[in-house]
């Protein structure tokens, strides 16, 4: 993997895991464009998910930090109660990434028609929201928290985006639009933390790296840039309730990734 390649599936992985399109699939048609097998650099892999857990922590300082100190403070408090359901929405990707990681990671084989199936799946999803009035006042209780833990479950799909589907899962089920964004990013945290660091062990176990060392800081730069951007930029969306564009570019490149795979 060459500079030019790292920076620019750095900068896929960077926009792609916070923008309703899907990262995996966008990933899964970069390596076939590129002829890349990220399976052979764990390592470049490890790096660009932790970039972006970085920007998801950098724009979300401030809530970490409340959250952090007052669940320090051992009371059933707010953040108490929303570390709870973070916590309860991890559960359903716990199980599969527990059960079912051989199952997932041989469905990471460059199909595109796969792929592009499930950026159709995602379309549907996110152009219900635009049919089905969506604004709500309810503070996600814990039984939505679930269900959108479900809905990050089955985003394991390449092509099936993971924030398209909690996104829109909250949007249908009523919450209010401003603790969606927030929750479907902090929800996220510690499953990609956890896989990072499985991929780690893994990679330690032959720590070999086909990928030079400048290339992978490009990567990683580029990852935590390129997310922190459209992190922020997703919550405004969210707000505005613009999904239906996202909708068109999944069914777009679905479509496209059907006929040519």
């Amino acid at each position: 993997m060459n500079l030019i390649e790292a920076i620019i599936l750095g900068v896929i992985q960077g926009l792609t895991e916070f923008l309703p399109v899907s990262s995996s699939g966008h990933l899964e048609i970069g390596k076939v464009l590129l002829n890349i097998e990220l399976e052979e650099s764990l390592s470049f892999t490890v790096m660009v998910h932790f970039a972006t857990v970085l920007s998801t922590i950098t724009v979300f300082f401030r809530e970490i930090k409340l959250i952090f100190f007052d669940v320090l403070k051992f009371k059933w408090n707010p953040s108490t109660i929303y570390l709870s359901k973070i916590l309860l929405s991890m559960i359903p990707v716990l199980i599969v990434g527990m059960f079912f990681q051989d199952q997932v990671e041989a469905l990471f084989t460059g199909n595109l028609v796969f792929v592009g199936i499930a950026l159709l799946a995602t379309a549907l999803l996110l152009f219900l929201t635009t049919l089905i009035k969506t604004e709500g006042i309810k503070k996600i209780p814990f039984s939505d928290a679930f269900i959108m833990g479900i809905a990050q479950a089955l985003a394991v799909i390449p092509g099936l985006s993971r924030s398209g589907s909690t996104i829109a899962t909250g949007l249908l089920l009523k919450n209010k639009r401003d603790d969606i964004a927030r929750f479907s990013f902090l929800m996220v945290l510690i499953p990609i933390i956890g896989a990072a660091l499985l991929k780690l062990m893994k990679w330690s176990e032959s720590p070999t790296t086909d990928i030079e060392l400048l290339p992978l800081i490009a990567g990683f730069l580029a990852a935590y840039i390129s997310g922190y951007l459209a992190c922020r930029w997703m919550i405004n969306i969210v707000k505005r309730g613009k999904l239906i564009w996202f909708a068109l570019y999944c069914a777009s490149i679905g479509v496209i990734s059907i006929i040519f795979g």
